[in-house]
C-alpha cells in the first residue's frame, strides 16, 4: 500500500519543524497541514532569507510541491489572505479544505476575554481564537470554509449565534462585529478563498493511490496535545500522529515513516509544567543563543534542558521511526550540558510521564560540552562530546537520531 510520511513535534512546539519540512519537501510532491491554526509558526531560513509561515504548509517554498491545508486546521481567513499575499502564482499550488473550520473575529475576542477572566491562572494562549473556534466545532456551533460559498446563508447563521449569546458576550466584554462589517468581511473572504477551496480528502486519497510522495505536517508539539499533553495547558487540537488521520482523512494504514522533531534542549511558551526549565543564567543563555522568541507572538520562550523522559513518551505516542534533532549549535560553548533522564515523583524516581507533571522534579545526567558544531554537515566531524550527547538521547528515547541540524540554514544538516 502506498503511504504518506509524517512529521510531528515531540516537545512543546517550536522544535524547528519548519526547517525539516522545507528540507524534506524538496523531494515530496504534496505537503499537507493537518491541525492547529495561525497560533503555530514555522520559521524557515533558506538562501539567507527568512520566512515565517503560520497556516500555509512549509512546502510552499518548493515551487513543484502542492500544498494542502487540511480539514483538521482552523483557519482565520484574514490571516491566511495576508500570508498568501507574500507569494505569487499560488493557484494550483495551494488548496484549502472546504471542511476546515473558520476562525471569525469574535473567536479571538472570546479567547482574550477568557484569558483575562482566568487572571493568574491564565493558560497563556496566543489570543488568536484557536480554542474558541475548536470549542464551537465540537459543540456543533462552528462554521466551515465551504459555507463561504453561500454568504447570505452563512451570515444569517452567524447573526443568530451572536444574538443568542449576546448576554454572555456582553458580560465577558467580548467585542461583537456589527452586521454590516461582518457581511462585508464574509464577502471578502469568499472572493479571496473560493478559488482555493477543495475536497482535500479526495485529493489526498487520489495522490496516495497514484503513488505520489506525500508529506503530512504537524503543528505545535506532542506535549501540547489536547489528550496527551499537559492539560489544561495545551492547544485545542490533536497534535500527535493520530491527529494526522482525522485532520486529513487518510487512514492509519496510509501513514508511512514518522519523523519526530526535537530541539537539542527544551522550550515552552505560555504557562504550564516544564520539568527541565532552567531559571538561571544558562536558561537565559539558551534563550539568547537560540533566539527563542515566538514566531507568532514574539513572546520570550521558557528554556531548559533536554527532557528525555518526555521524548520517550512522545516517541511512543507517535510511533516515531527517527528523531530529527534541531539547533544542536545553540549548545555551542557550554562547559556542561544536562539531560533530564528521570523524574522524582512522590518519593521515588520514575522514567515515565505521570498524570500530574506539576509534581515532578528532574533527575539529570551531566555531559561535557563542546566548542562549536555550527555549520557541520558530516556526523564524523562532530566533536566526540556532541556524539556522546546524541547517542545518550538515542539510548534513553529508544529511537535513532537520523537528522541533526547545526544551523538554521537548510544546507547545515547532517543526514545519517
Amino acid at each position: 500500500m502506498n503511504q504518506a510520511d509524517l512529521i510531528v513535534g515531540l516537545q512543546w512546539g517550536d522544535e524547528g519543524k519548519g526547517k525539516i519540512v522545507d528540507m524534506m519537501a524538496q523531494s515530496y510532491e504534496v505537503v499537507a497541514r493537518f491541525a492547529g491554526g495561525h497560533n503555530a509558526g514555522h520559521t524557515i531560513v533558506t538562501g539567507g532569507k527568512k520566512y515565517a509561515l503560520h497556516l500555509i504548509p512549509s512546502g510552499i517554498l518548493n515551487p513543484e510541491a502542492v500544498n494542502i491545508i487540511g480539514n483538521g486546521v482552523v483557519v482565520c481567513p484574514e490571516n491566511l489572505m495576508k500570508e498568501m499575499s507574500q507569494f505569487e502564482n499560488l493557484q494550483g499550488r495551494l488548496w484549502l479544505s472546504d471542511k476546515a473550520h473558520l476562525i471569525l473575529p469574535y473567536h479571538q475576542s472570546i479567547d482574550r476575554a477568557r484569558e483575562r477572566m482566568r487572571g493568574a491562572k491564565a493558560i497563556g494562549t496566543t489570543g488568536r481564537g484557536i480554542g474558541p473556534a475548536y470549542a464551537d466545532k465540537i459543540a456543533r456551533l462552528g462554521h466551515r470554509v465551504g459555507e463561504l460559498k453561500d454568504v447570505e446563508k452563512l451570515f444569517e447563521k452567524i447573526m443568530v449565534y451572536l444574538e443568542q449569546n449576546a448576554p454572555i458576550f456582553s458580560a465577558m466584554g467580548v467585542e461583537v462585529p456589527d452586521a454590516r462589517t461582518l457581511k462585508a468581511d464574509l464577502i471578502r473572504y469568499r472572493d479571496a478563498l473560493l478559488p482555493y477551496m477543495a475536497d482535500t480528502t479526495q485529493m489526498l486519497w487520489r495522490d496516495v493511490a497514484e503513488g505520489k510522495k506525500v508529506l503530512l505536517e504537524g503543528a505545535q508539539g506532542t506535549m501540547l496535545d489536547i489528550d496527551h499533553g499537559t492539560y489544561p495547558y495545551v492547544t485545542s487540537s490533536s497534535t500527535v500522529a493520530g491527529g494526522a488521520c482525522t485532520g486529513t482523512g487518510l487512514s492509519p494504514r496510509q501513514i508511512g515513516k514518522v519523523t519526530g522533531i526535537a530541539k537539542a534542549y527544551c522550550t515552552r511558551v505560555g504557562n504550564g509544567p516544564f520539568p527541565s526549565e532552567d531559571f538561571g543564567e544558562e536558561g537565559e543563555r539558551l534563550r539568547q543563543q537560540g533566539h527563542e522568541f515566538g514566531t507568532t507572538t514574539g513572546r520570550p520562550r521558557r528554556c531548559g534542558w533536554f527532557d528525555a523522559v518526555a521524548i520517550r513518551h512522545a516517541c511512543a505516542l507517535n510511533g516515531c521511526d527517527q528523531i530529527a534533532l534541531m539547533k544542536l549549535d545553540v549548545l555551542d560553548g557550554f562547559k556542561e550540558i544536562r539531560i533530564c533522564v528521570g523524574y522524582r515523583y512522590e518519593g521515588e524516581v520514575i522514567d515515565y510521564v505521570p498524570y500530574d507533571l506539576e509534581g515532578v522534579e528532574p533527575v539529570y545526567e551531566t555531559f561535557p560540552g563542546w566548542q562549536k558544531v555550527e555549520g557541520i554537515a558530516d556526523y564524523d566531524a562532530l566533536p566526540d562530546s556532541a556524539k556522546a550527547y546524541i547517542e545518550t538521547i538515542e539510548r534513553v528515547s529508544g529511537v535513532r537520531v537520523g537528522i541533526i541540524s547545526t544551523s538554521p540554514d537548510r544546507e547545515d544538516t547532517i543526514i545519517r
